[in-house]
């Protein structure tokens, strides 16, 4: 999913999140609605009114986001954050649902926050028909885009909250959540197929930034049915094997005392491993490639692989009895390639996220 990005805050105990990309969209909408839709007042004027209206957009999002994961966590499903970027916004659920009706609730809660909102705003558009124009303006265009931001993310194709509810109904139906997903992901890559073809068909009747636009939307629709449908089967796939059967026993250790340059020339290079234990008398660490990218390559005749290393302490580790989606989980949390694997107070193997996808992408090619 979406990482990084900056910190703005926190709601219900959720992290908000801008990433970078949310600053280019951000700026588009304001240009656009700047430069036509409030083009007819003053300069000073169409500029406040485009940057407010933005602002109140990008909230609208946030609001939609915000009650599919207050939804969730009332489900008893953790969320890690909100994330809005140039698509719109994510809310990051750490683990998928246990039930259908639990999905179909989740799922639901931000398109009728959006139809809420867009009542609201025009509401206030009804109100003020004959007083303030550019609040006027400003919330007829705010409650005419919430019904369409509502409207589109029920499309039924998954990933989109549409492609959740019809995920759910095939859920309770067959009461198999992976044929579910692989039917409403398949569904999720032919609408993206199908705004693909439609933008194609706006750019050579000469609307290409539209067109433009709805290509790009429908190759990202694309894009997120087939990751979220992998996911979904490799997490289902690892959580029924242990880590004993796939770690690696065959790991190599190294003297603290080691340099840099030893460790590359005749202890990396030759084998091609990307970590290696460090241990003189007992286990004290490990080092990476990536501990060895954080030294200058002048350093390198004179830093040892105890500088250099990750201490034993410092070191998150997993048991052989541990169960691969756990594995996986940890090292996309902590943004590591390998775990090394202890059993009574002993290493007794490495297991790294190349061996979790080796096993999965072998047992899906034989269809296991």
């Amino acid at each position: 999913m979406l990482r990084g990005g900056i910190p703005v805050g926190k709601l219900f105990g959720i992290s908000i999140r801008l990433n970078y990309s949310w600053f280019i969209i951000f700026a588009v909408v304001t240009w656009s609605l700047t430069s036509s839709y409030f083009s007819n007042w003053g300069l000073a004027t169409s500029i406040s009114a485009g940057v407010l209206t933005s602002l109140l957009f990008f909230g609208s999002i946030l609001a939609h986001e915000l009650m599919h994961s207050l939804v969730a966590q009332a489900s008893g499903i953790p969320v890690k954050s909100i994330v809005l970027f140039i698509f719109g916004g994510v809310s990051q659920i750490t683990e998928e649902p246990k039930e259908p009706k639990v999905e179909f609730r989740i799922a639901l809660a931000g398109p009728l926050t959006s139809f809420i909102l867009g009542g609201i705003f025009w509401a206030i558009w009804f109100v003020l028909a004959d007083t303030v124009a550019v609040v006027k303006v400003v919330a007829f265009w705010l409650g005419w885009i919430n019904l369409i931001l509502g409207a589109f993310n029920l499309i039924p194709g998954f990933p989109l909250d549409g492609g959740r509810v019809l995920r759910a109904i095939l859920w309770w139906r067959s009461r198999n959540l992976r044929q579910a997903t692989k039917i409403a992901s398949n569904i999720g890559r032919g609408i993206g197929y199908l705004f693909i073809a439609g933008g194609i068909w706006l750019i050579f009747s000469g609307f290409w930034l539209n067109g433009l636009w709805f290509a790009f939307i429908g190759w990202f629709l694309g894009n997120a049915a087939t990751s979220s449908y992998r996911q979904l089967a490799l997490q289902q796939v690892l959580k029924e094997h242990l880590t004993s059967e796939i770690m690696s026993r065959d790991y190599r250790m190294v003297p603290s005392d080691t340099t840099i340059e030893k460790l590359v020339n005749e202890y990396i290079l030759p084998s091609g491993r990307h970590c290696l234990v460090v241990a003189d008398s007992h286990m004290l660490g490990l080092v990476s490639l990536e501990n060895i990218k954080m030294v200058p390559r002048h350093q390198w005749a004179s830093y040892t692989v105890k500088e250099a290393m990750t201490p034993f302490e410092k070191l998150k580790w997993v048991s052989p009895n541990e169960d691969l989606s756990s594995v996986l989980n940890i090292l996309t949390e902590q943004g590591i390639n390998q775990l090394p694997v202890i059993d009574g107070g002993n290493i007794v193997g490495i297991v790294t996220r190349d061996h979790l996808l080796a096993f999965f992408n072998m047992r899906d090619k034989l269809g296991i």
